[in-house]
């Protein structure tokens, strides 16, 4: 599908033959939360993912969100990013927007761990709660046998 803004030279896409890997892995290296990752664990998160991308007016990249979910009762969202040169414009609240109505994911609980932005998420119906979390390699060291 693909969304064409009203106001701005911008269009979010969510064909996975339109993300340009160079651009997402230089986004997401300028990252707080995902500077640690290896290229090929990026090229890999978006395989089973439904991925929306931002491209310019001259079809250059400049924002990404993926959402992984099972189709039917939930979405994690993760890695939304927009280029700096890019941000101020309101392509986060689009992104949002069209998000939250992709037909894919609009009829599941869609859950966000971040440490910003929470302002624009609550706009969109985001509420702060507290979530366990078990990181496998974590787990994995602590209970070696």
């Amino acid at each position: 599908m693909e969304w064409i803004h009203d106001c701005l030279p911008y269009r979010i896409s969510d064909s996975v033959e339109e993300l340009q890997p160079d651009v997402i892995i230089a986004l997401l290296k300028s990252s707080y939360w995902a500077a640690e990752r290896s290229e090929e664990t990026i090229m890999n998160s978006w395989k089973e993912s439904l991925c929306l991308g931002v491209y310019s007016e001259v079809g250059l990249q400049v924002g990404f969100m993926r959402v992984v979910t099972d189709g039917a009762t939930f979405s994690w969202l993760c890695d939304v990013i927009v280029d700096s040169e890019h941000r101020g414009k309101g392509l986060g609240k689009w992104m949002m927007a069209v998000l939250v109505d992709h037909p894919r994911i609009r009829h599941t609980s869609i859950y966000l761990g971040t440490r910003d932005a929470h302002g624009l998420y609550e706009k969109y119906g985001f509420e702060r709660r507290e979530m366990m979390v078990r990181s496998k390699a974590r787990y994995l060291l602590d209970n070696d046998v």
